[in-house]
């Protein structure tokens, strides 16, 4: 069996885009078949929904794949000069969505009397073709959509031109537009419908004769990459929603002959608001992963580029490390990368890549950590750019999260707001109504930045969660742009430093330089006092349940390590060392002093986690007071 360092070399995961994946083999071969792509193979879904790299363009491309849809299929993606003339496009008379309804249904149309007079030979085998085909034929001719492959920039000026003005429609037996539908109609936009009802007809009548629906599958219509010509203004938002409705009004003029599917991505389709939208429900397909589907499709991959005989269990075993920082290392993956393909893709490549680059001949456990901060780094970037359209100012909103711990309650975040918020009102006017704090939260959770804590869960955007309610007031960033933040712990907390070897002084000596003298009981007492307060504060932080988990295993950590200083200073005293006790409990006291600090401006209050707050400033300035009057008598801890 090859060796790992031999897996390693032809390990590859894929490209980022579906296009040069397709071109190079690796999504044909190591394509994963999910819900949603069985949904759209089926017929039992219409339009595709997901974020930028949840693999819908890997749907698309995998269905234009020779041999994959027997119906035949036609791919459309509009360009930049196509988005213009769509966006420009208006009919007198109608509404602006359903002028660009016009155009795109005229598209469809066209796009379809190509295929049935191609196709009726092809794969009905005709020798003479039948009339309604000859029909289309003649038509396409006589409006210049016959010859070769045209851009369809090229099919949008023809068809705007005929639209406004008048389609040649004498193949179907019309000779002026005035012929359609008998009287001269009322609007601009009333002539184009009823011209291209006729051309919807011809289309139909050609299908019918060839009995395209009872004899093979459907022609299937695919549009996507519209995210390229959308720029979140009415003109955009009028042509997708444009789009949707062609797209259903053709499923049925066509009837089983043909279906479109539109791939869109989430952030497009949900910023419509259109009358009809309530009517798309149930052909809606939102596509989501799992870290199990990432992890399959991780295997798949795997083994379309190392070969067949890599086995799941020794791909996460023996070409990756068992485990990543004491945990499972598919988990520790997975749950650092955003939920779509194309991120796991960049971070397993980053992992690989990493070790080839260092000469191992497996992925070693540094080379995930080290590939770990590259990876977030660019998917902070990646985020901002992804929503650049929608929210402009999203980069400018993470650096209220720098430096910071990756848990933040709502006050908190409210704080850090109201320090950007004329600064971003200024350089957004636009947008200032939705720059407010809960505004802030509401996006960030909706980009998948933030997750807000519900029961023993921290819930991130997608799926069937609801949006952040008022009541909810934990949030935490999502792991993967933590290592790019430097928001590595639950919160700032300082660590402890151990003051017990600081203050050692010689064993059994003399103390001219500090000033002491051997130790007295006042020495026992002080620290003895500090692990008095120690245990009291980690009482109270168990009881504390309203402060967030991470946060809680955090301090009580620090806490520890308080105690943990304080008893090894203990055992030196009872050993014959002289030890600064004063200075110990001081600088401890110190210490709670500023974790209390810390805790408030985190933005624990009463609701998660006052008391313990206010416990460590009491033991604080307790230890203080004992300290000071140390030679008189310490006091007591509260034991509460």
């Amino acid at each position: 069996m090859t060796g790992p360092s031999g897996v390693v070399e032809r390990l590859y995961f894929g490209r980022e885009d579906a296009e040069r994946d397709m071109s190079d083999g690796l999504l044909r071969e190591g394509f994963l078949r999910t819900a949603a792509y069985d949904a759209a193979v089926s017929g039992r879904k219409m339009l595709i929904i997901g974020r930028k790299g949840s693999g819908k363009s890997a749907i698309c491309m995998r269905l234009t794949a020779d041999g994959v849809h027997p119906g035949g299929t036609a791919l459309i993606t509009p360009d930049d000069a196509a988005g213009d003339e769509i966006r420009r496009f208006e009919l007198q008379g109608l509404t602006g969505d359903t002028a660009k309804s016009l155009i795109w249904r005229y598209v469809f149309a066209v796009q379809a009397a190509r295929h049935i007079v191609a196709h009726a030979k092809r794969v009905h085998g005709l020798r003479r073709l039948p009339r309604p085909v000859r029909t289309l034929r003649r038509f396409l001719r006589a409006n210049g959509e016959s010859a070769g492959e045209p851009r369809l920039y090229d099919r949008l000026l023809h068809g705007v031109t005929g639209l406004q003005t008048s389609l040649s429609l004498e193949a179907f037996g019309v000779k002026a537009a005035v012929d359609v539908g008998g009287a001269p109609p009322a609007s601009e936009g009333a002539r184009a419908a009823r011209q291209l009802e006729v051309v919807e007809r011809g289309v139909a009548e050609a299908f019918a004769d060839l009995d395209c629906a009872g004899s093979h599958a459907p022609l299937l219509l695919l549009v996507d990459q519209l995210e390229q010509i959308w720029s979140s203004d009415p003109d955009s938002n009028a042509m997708v929603i444009g789009l949707l409705l062609a797209a259903k009004h053709v499923s049925g003029a066509y009837g089983k002959a043909l279906r479109c599917l539109l791939f869109l991505r989430a952030d497009i389709y949900d910023t419509l608001d259109f009358s009809e939208g309530d009517k798309f429900h149930s052909e809606e397909l939102r596509i989501q992963w799992t870290a199990t589907g990432l992890r399959d499709l991780a295997l798949a991959r795997a083994r379309a580029s190392a070969g067949a005989e890599l086995t799941g269990d020794r791909l996460w075993r023996e070409v990756f490390p068992p485990t990543v920082g004491g945990e499972d290392t598919a988990d520790f993956l997975f749950g650092r990368a955003l939920p779509r393909p194309r991120d796991a893709i960049q971070y397993l490549n980053a992992c690989r890549d990493t070790a080839v680059e260092r000469g191992h001949q497996s992925i070693h456990e540094s080379d995930v950590l080290l590939a770990t901060r590259q990876f977030s780094e660019w998917k902070l970037q990646d985020l901002a750019k992804e929503y650049l359209v929608t929210h402009p100012f999203l980069a400018q909103l993470f650096v209220m999260f720098q430096n910071t711990g990756y848990v933040v309650m709502r006050s908190a975040l409210e704080a850090r707001f109201d320090t950007v918020a004329e600064t971003l009102h200024r350089q957004y006017p636009a947008y200032a109504e939705g720059l407010t704090a809960p505004g802030v939260v509401d996006t960030l959770y909706g980009v998948g930045f933030l997750g807000v804590r519900r029961g023993n869960d921290v819930v991130y955007t997608g799926g069937a969660h609801v949006p952040v309610q008022p009541h909810e007031t934990e949030f935490h960033i999502h792991p993967c742009f933590r290592p790019a933040l430097g928001a590595t712990h639950a919160i700032d907390l300082h660590r402890y430093e151990p003051q017990a070897l600081t203050h050692l002084l010689l064993r059994n000596s003399s103390y001219p330089s500090a000033g002491l003298g051997p130790p007295v009981r006042r020495d026992f007492t002080l620290l003895e006092e500090l692990e008095r307060s120690c245990n009291s504060i980690q009482r109270q932080v168990g009881r504390a349940v309203g402060l967030p988990t991470e946060t809680r295993a955090q301090l009580s950590q620090q806490v520890v390590r308080v105690m943990s200083d304080a008893s090894q200073a203990l055992l030196r005293l009872r050993d014959g060392e002289a030890v600064d006790a004063y200075g110990h409990v001081l600088a401890a006291a110190q210490y709670f002093t500023t974790v209390a600090a810390q805790l408030l401006a985190s933005g624990v209050d009463d609701g998660s986690g006052g008391s313990v707050v206010r416990r460590i400033e009491d033991e604080a300035r307790r230890l203080t007071r004992t300290a000071g009057g140390s030679h008189t008598g310490g006091g007591g801890s509260s034991n509460s």
